[in-house]
């Protein structure tokens, strides 16, 4: 059935949206805190980003987990009972941050201190987001007599474990910062452009080096995987050439500029490069969604049911893309609020 292959194909599309906005939300967040008191312009600027855009991000949040109960509500089943511990840990840090930059807007007098937990917590949440990953790979469940289990154990001694968090560290930092470098230069406050472009210079080659140690860090459960990936080696290959020409944009020269580098452009390239890999990773995954255990077939819901949804998703989108348009001409593009002081 071709149904089950659209169903994964739209996870893994909001998947990688939310991987990518989140990124640049919790990242800025976490600039945010880093340059209150020694760099505020630079704080200005991804504070500036965030004041309309979070709850952007809990939106695509929102449709995430939709499309997976709805399409693979045994999938949804065995991630809730699998991941209870983390899963409730990461809503519970998301409704920290959320509460705490309400907070920090409206209450002036403690928006530091607010800062700091809402940066705090915008550095934990992809970490442990991306830390679910491994665990789909095979070697850290095992059927119990109450179903599937994560072993604890296992799961907190695993060097693959922790290089994916890594991976999602490094990524966030490097993905926040060039785009706040664009939005910097586009906000026209050079001293800002100067601090992010810089981050993202040093974060770009470690992420790419942190990418290929997760690799070679899978476990042997996880050969399988290692194994489809060598078939789309090219896929991987083209994602490094964007990498490549993404990160050059930095250095490249902009006429009638004075500030060196085209990021928009890097920006571009990179959001292609992580595109690339996700797809590359994803087929890659088919057809487990928890090896060996569940499969996408297995886990499917039935024909009914995904048309229905598939229906109200589109739905939803007619009605949200209207808004995330107007949103970007006034918040993102608009030059009174770019260059407001």
């Amino acid at each position: 059935m071709i149904e089950p292959k659209i169903a994964i194909l739209v996870i893994w599309i909001l998947v990688f949206i939310y991987s990518i906005a989140g990124s640049i939300d919790f990242g800025a967040s976490f600039w945010a805190m880093i340059y209150t008191r020694k760099n505020t312009q630079s704080s200005e600027i991804a504070n500036r980003f965030l004041s309309p855009t979070w709850e952007i991000n809990n939106t695509i949040l929102v449709l995430l987990v939709v499309a997976v109960v709805g399409f693979f509500p045994e999938a949804a089943f065995t991630f809730g009972t699998v991941l209870l511990v983390p899963v409730s840990l990461i809503l519970l840090l998301i409704l920290l941050r959320s509460s705490f930059m309400v907070f920090a807007y409206s209450v002036q007098g403690y928006s530091r201190t607010l800062r700091t937990v809402s940066g705090l917590t915008g550095v934990l949440v992809p970490a442990l987001l991306i830390s679910a990953l491994p665990v789909t790979e095979g070697g850290f469940v095992h059927i119990g007599p109450r179903g599937p289990e994560l072993d604890f154990e296992i799961f907190f001694t695993s060097p693959s474990v922790y290089m994916y968090m890594l991976f999602g560290l490094t990524s966030e930092l490097f993905l926040s910062s060039l785009f706040l470098a664009d939005y910097s230069k586009e906000s026209k406050d050079q001293g800002a452009y100067k601090v992010y472009r810089r981050n993202a210079i040093l974060f770009g080659p470690i992420t790419l080096v942190v990418a290929v140690v997760t690799l070679l860090s899978f476990r042997p459960e996880a050969s399988w995987l290692l194994s489809n990936i060598s078939r789309y080696q090219n896929w991987f290959i083209l994602s490094i050439i964007m990498f490549v020409i993404g990160y050059s944009a930095l250095w490249w020269n902009d006429r009638g500029k004075k500030l060196e580098g085209k990021p928009r452009i890097a920006v571009i390239f990179v959001i292609f490069q992580y595109g690339i890999a996700t797809f590359a990773y994803g087929t890659s995954h088919l057809p487990y969604i928890v090896y060996p255990y569940l499969t996408v077939g297995d886990a499917f819901t039935n024909i009914n049911t995904f048309y229905s949804l598939l229906n109200v998703l589109a739905l939803g989108l007619a009605i949200l893309l209207p808004g995330f348009i107007v949103f970007w001409a006034l918040f993102l593009k608009d030059k009174r609020y770019l260059q407001r002081k």
